[in-house]
């Protein structure tokens, strides 16, 4: 598999030549590069893994290549960085998500982008983000990974900017950067105490069933826990920074103001997935030596689930709900990983994380490009600027219909295979986490019909646009579909997400790499259904058609409410802590003693020895007559301390 090397090569290249000849190509030209590279990465990813999940198991476990491994930097005898290609069951899916999504993204982007000033530098971006991500599930160590990971931030911090002159959209920028900043410092420090105790970086050696490596560990504690358990909890503190898990998820919703094809690339299918990636990835560790800390991304999971569910219900920004959409679905993958044993039918949690990773980046990716068709159409985010687009956009309107089943989990859909995988594994491990997932799904069943019905069904948007003037919308037209570059991703996701349930994922990928058969459990699946069902019966009552009954549960539950539209004020809870605190407390008085006591003393010295130079400076003026004084002067007063003593 000496190919797989093009994998990466390829959008490196691509990056390297639309960036430096910038503006100097066409516009089409640029994009046609861009796109025509991630078609072929996409057509090696698919060869890869057909060649991989068709080869002989050793065992009835698939094995681990790599077909690339070069040594890059030695630190000891023992520990050094690597660089170099893995290939598993999670990175060859890996492989075939990030090239299929980032493919589809950029034929989008082809229509969607047209005549945006930086459309060169924009497909320049979708390359350098491309190529990081692939290169960080890729990766064959923890050192090598992090690079990659850090690239990632950085190209999904210029997308979010793209708008750099929009200050909204380089808010957004800097405070996702600074954000997933912080929470990779713990992920640093994870690693080096990581490398520190086990003497390697490489992942075959840290994720092998019967390693020894920890035995180095034993008893090293840190505040009542082992050593090994604080660095995989700081391992998933930068996880959860990528992936927006409580309580760092304040970055991810105003991500949006990026581009929408991006908000699809990153915030829905790629980016945000990482961190579910890393703890996959690490998922031997978390089980056999640090079990405390997998429980503990359970418990994190679940509750980000349900908190991101419950806000997603009042958004009126239809990329917003989307984003919070996001959040409590990485959230489900977070919980199944947290829930799940290691073989057989113990490891259904690690499976269905895996599975629903497959699943909700497709039907994910094409709610977040059906919305940007419906933007491209009405100029406007907000769901009280549309309705009835049903009749301008059809297929808009069945693709994101398909897409809204999925991830509510209705049958025959993909969400719902890997939803109820995901639920079956919660019960098992507790009732409550079962039961607070269950709740979390139902409230996504609601919001996501909230979210359609308000955009295609309810009151005409042609009305709408009448009744305040077409200057509220920008523009004054009927809305249309959109044409065949945007359409196309559409479709074809769509498609994906009819059929995608019916893998036989299990075969390809579980938590030891062995043959797993999916079980459906039929009272969890029962319930699950009957749960999205009633939920989408509620929210088609209050919004298929307009009713009076949103506003009178707003006012009824005011408090919650208003905290659910405010996002439970955890943006201002953070720039309390930060200005107020941080800044003011913390800061600002170490910033004057820098500046009175640490300058001033520096500043002190310095005076005090251009004062002295200025005086003496006088001996060292070339006259002689001064020479002989000083002279004359320096004997009398030696004459004088020899007479005196």
């Amino acid at each position: 598999m000496q190919y797989t090397l093009l994998i990466l090569v390829l959008p490196l290249l691509s990056f390297i030549v639309l960036g430096l000849v910038d503006s100097k190509w066409k516009p089409k030209v640029a994009g046609t590069i861009g796109t025509v590279v991630l078609g072929i990465i996409t057509a090696l990813s698919y060869y890869t893994a057909w060649e991989y999940f068709s080869m002989h198991r050793v065992a009835g476990v698939y094995e681990k290549l790599i077909p690339y491994n070069i040594e890059w930097l030695r630190f000891t005898e023992f520990l050094h960085i690597n660089l170099g290609i893995l290939l598993d069951p999670i990175s060859v899916m890996m492989l075939v998500v990030i090239s299929t999504i980032s493919f589809m993204v950029n034929i989008y982007s082809l229509s969607y982008m047209h005549g945006e000033k930086g459309f060169e530098r924009y497909y320049a971006f979708l390359s350098l983000f491309t190529f990081s991500m692939l290169g960080l599930v890729v990766a064959t160590n923890i050192f090598q990974m992090y690079i990659f990971w850090e690239l990632v931030g950085v190209s999904s911090y210029l997308l979010i900017g793209f708008y750099y002159t929009k200050p909204s959209a380089v808010a957004a920028a800097k405070k996702a950067f600074i954000v997933t900043r912080f929470a990779d410092m713990f992920f640093l420090i994870g690693i080096l105490i990581l490398s520190f105790y086990t003497k390697t970086f490489d992942f075959s050696i840290l994720t092998a069933e019967h390693t020894t490596v920890f035995a180095g560990s034993a008893g090293a504690t840190f505040l009542g826990f082992g050593v090994i358990s604080w660095a995989m909890a700081g391992i998933f503190i930068g996880g959860a920074g990528k992936s927006a898990m409580f309580p760092l998820q304040i970055w991810l919703p105003d991500a949006m103001e990026g581009p929408t094809p991006v908000s699809a690339l990153i915030h829905a299918a790629t980016m945000v997935v990482a961190g579910v990636f890393l703890v996959a990835r690490f998922f031997p560790v978390y089980y056999f030596q640090t079990p405390e800390v997998l429980h503990g991304v359970a418990y994190i999971g679940a509750f980000t689930a349900l908190f991101a569910a419950v806000i997603a219900c009042v958004q009126t920004d239809i990329k917003r709900v989307l984003a919070f959409s996001t959040i409590s679905q990485i959230a489900f993958m977070m919980v199944a990983l947290g829930v799940s044993g290691y073989d057989g039918q113990e490891g259904t949690g690690y499976m269905a994380s895996m599975f629903h990773l497959f699943t909700h980046a497709m039907f994910k990716a094409l709610l977040f490009l059906g919305a940007g068709s419906v933007i491209h159409a009405v100029h406007s985010n907000e769901m009280k600027d549309m309705g009835g687009l049903r009749k301008y956009m059809p297929i808009t309107n069945w693709t994101f219909l398909i897409a809204c089943l999925a991830i509510a989990g209705i049958p025959p859909f993909s969400g719902f295979f890997s939803k109820d995988e995901i639920l079956s594994a919660s019960y098992e491990f507790s009732p409550y986490i079962g039961g607070i997932m269950t709740f979390a799904a139902a409230l996504t069943a609601f919001y996501m019909f909230r979210l359609y019905y308000s955009i295609f069904w309810g009151k005409d948007y042609i009305i709408k646009a009448a009744a305040h003037g077409h200057d509220d919308h920008g523009h004054g037209h009927t809305p249309h579909e959109s044409p065949f570059a945007m359409a196309f991703p559409l479709v074809f996701l769509a498609g994906v997400t009819c059929v995608a349930g019916f893998i036989p994922f299990g075969e390809f990928v579980s938590s030891t790499g062995a043959e797993y058969h999916i079980h459906i459990n039929p009272t969890v699946a029962i319930m699950s259904v009957v749960v999205a069902s009633v939920s989408i019966i509620i929210a088609t009552l209050m919004y298929r058609k307009p009713t009076a009954t949103p506003d009178k549960l707003a006012k009824t539950f005011s408090g919650l409410y208003k905290g659910a539209s405010n996002r439970f004020y955890l943006d201002e809870v953070y720039m309390f802590i930060t200005k107020k605190i941080i800044f003011n407390s913390v800061s600002r008085p170490l910033a004057w003693f820098d500046r009175h006591v640490i300058d001033a003393t520096m500043d002190g010295f310095a005076n005090t020895t251009q004062w002295v130079s200025v005086k003496i400076k006088g001996f060292q003026s070339g006259q002689v007559q001064q020479y002989a004084y000083v002279f004359l002067l320096g004997t009398l007063l030696i004459t004088a301390i020899v007479l005196i003593f």
